[in-house]
């Protein structure tokens, strides 16, 4: 792990001594490490933390069109994948039906209609 070596890492903050990207690599080796250090003994991968932060957005009001951009995505189709891996945004969404008042039948029969001359 050559490229492990060369890796500077603390919480948030990865990259090489001498300013180079990151390799794929480089990213699953910090996440190994992070996990490691978390005590997690299940394996994480990079993937795993892209759709958990994109979920966590949704999840805290994010539109799609920004987590778009944040991801990197070409196409909000690719985006809205995290649509149906947050049921708990789904389920917290209010129905704008729901808050409409609805007037009694006899109040409406009386502001519409008019009332006949005899």
């Amino acid at each position: 792990m050559e490229e492990a070596e060369d890796l500077a890492v603390s919480p948030g903050i990865a990259k090489r001594g001498d300013n180079q990207q990151l390799t794929d690599k480089a990213v699953w080796y910090v996440c190994a490490e992070a996990a490691r250090h978390a005590g997690l003994r299940k394996r994480v991968a990079p993937h795993m933390l892209r759709h958990s932060f994109a979920t966590h957005l949704l999840e805290n009001g994010a539109d799609l069109p920004t987590i778009q951009i944040l991801l990197g995505h070409a196409d909000l189709e690719a985006t809205s994948i995290y649509l149906h891996l947050s049921r708990r945004h789904l389920e917290t969404t209010v129905n704008p039906l729901e808050r409409l008042s609805i007037s009694s039948v006899s109040e409406t029969n009386r502001l519409y209609h008019r009332t006949q001359k005899k």
